[in-house]
């Protein structure tokens, strides 16, 4: 009789399934097998030339990588959409112009940025953060004056974790008396 040959198999278990057995198989890879592509760049950062400054920003659960370009027309794209069609809310846009608007540079340098996570409203105050820091690398003497409206400032606040036995964070369940 022929002697079958036993597989190795490991067992891992995650949140949504106790357990789950996979099997193992060795991979040999040739250099003919790999391609290495580069990264597709994205329509905003092509068309962009030169050098840039580049700043994060978060809120919340909401993280902005900024890029700000010394010469520019004023124009700032979001996910590579305009200011006004990606915050649709008037206080979002005003929110992200208001750094720039502080320091007068207004019409002056153009800003790419990309948001991930969190709401719309978390979002605007993580690309207003990496604005001012950009700005701010752009020229330290500006500090000041960012600083006093705040714009510096990380908002630091998230929402609370829920504790077991209750309902949300802090909400208990109903108390019935009978």
């Amino acid at each position: 009789m022929p002697v079958k040959k036993a597989t190795k198999k490991t067992t891992k278990t995650t949140a949504k399934s106790p357990r789950k057995t996979v099997k193992k198989h060795p991979v040999i890879l040739k250099k003919e097998d790999v391609k290495i592509e580069k990264p597709a760049e994205s329509k905003a950062a092509a068309t962009k030339s030169g050098k840039y400054i580049r700043a994060i920003g978060r809120r919340k659960c909401a993280i902005a990588q900024v890029r700000l370009y010394q010469p520019g027309k004023g124009s700032i794209t979001i996910n590579d959409k305009p200011l006004i069609e990606y915050f649709t809310v008037a206080s979002q846009q005003i929110c992200v112009n208001d750094p720039l608007k502080t320091v007068g540079l207004e019409g002056s340098v153009d800003i790419t940025a990309k948001v991930s996570g969190g709401g719309k409203h978390g979002q605007s105050e993580a690309v207003r953060l990496g604005i001012a820091r950009s700005i701010i690398a752009l020229n330290p003497e500006l500090k000041s004056s960012l600083k006093k409206p705040g714009f510096l400032t990380r908002d630091s606040r998230v929402k609370e974790r829920k504790k077991p036995g209750l309902k949300r964070a802090r909400r208990a369940p109903q108390w019935s008396k009978r």
